[in-house]
């Protein structure tokens, strides 16, 4: 089965090329590498077209600069594998793992998503990342799945994709409770998997703000105020990790229906 690995770039010439390598170390064949370039302002397009040109694998769709969500998108629309894996333009997988990930979706169709151990690293060298167990319960107050996952394309349409109006971070969070909210399993593998960059101006932490964590919050009740109300007997708080208490005291002083 292809594997179709979706990476959108934006400004990342000085690692692209090292993202495409590991990929194109995979011991799983066949792959396709769908870079997407989001309106890059630096030589993220030429590099990507050097790759191409280089690597019958890989392919450039390029856009005007529209976001993360919408340049996933875009790639996946453009994919022609039945597996899906997001991989953003700065961060490396190991040569295992995309082999691994799709021996359990191909033998577990009640899994949808697949994903491995994890490190964070940067010039200094590498950090433990400690990722939650997944349940739905903990989904519904912080996310435990990077976006570099695999999944089947199918369930992706099935969901409607990434949001694209969801533009103060954490897109991937979403993206995995419109997917896993109601149904689907979920298996980490027992390896590191998945390197992710730290970067001085990471998106992660340009959104990192307190009124970008509200933002967040008010429209992840908008959307799936059922999945909360499910899972935190009302919506997700700012403190989220005390959403579930204070819901329940609410209840009890009649405060929340």
């Amino acid at each position: 089965m292809l594997v179709s690995v979706i990476i959108p770039c934006y400004n990342q010439a000085n690692y692209l090329k090292e993202t495409v390598q590991s990929v194109l170390k995979s011991s799983y064949e066949p792959i396709e590498l769908i870079i997407v370039n989001d309106g890059s302002t630096d030589n993220s397009l030429k590099i990507a077209e050097d790759l191409a040109a280089q690597f019958p694998e890989v392919f450039v769709l390029s856009q005007k600069n529209s976001g993360v969500a919408v340049a996933r998108n875009h790639g996946i629309q453009q994919a022609r594998g039945e597996y899906i894996l997001p991989l953003d333009g700065d961060d490396l997988i190991s040569d295992q793992y995309i082999e691994k990930a799709v021996r359990v979706l191909q033998e577990n169709p009640s899994v949808k998503v697949v994903y491995a151990k994890a490190v964070k690293f940067d010039s200094s060298g590498t950090k433990a990342w400690n990722l939650k167990a997944f349940s739905r319960y903990a989904l519904a107050r912080d996310n435990m799945i990077y976006v570099a996952a695999l999944f089947r394309k199918k369930d992706w349409e099935a969901c409607g994709g990434f949001s694209e109006d969801m533009t103060m971070g954490r897109e991937d969070w979403e993206f995995w409770i419109k997917m896993l909210k109601n149904e689907g399993e979920v298996v980490q593998l027992p390896f590191v998997g998945f390197f992710y960059r730290l970067t001085p101006g990471s998106k992660r932490k340009r959104t990192g703000t307190s009124q970008k964590k509200r933002e967040r919050i008010a429209y992840l009740n908008r959307k799936h105020a059922d999945f909360f109300y499910r899972e935190l007997s009302g919506p997700l708080r700012i403190q989220r990790t005390w959403s579930k208490p204070y819901n329940k005291l609410l209840k009890i002083l009649r405060l929340l229906k």
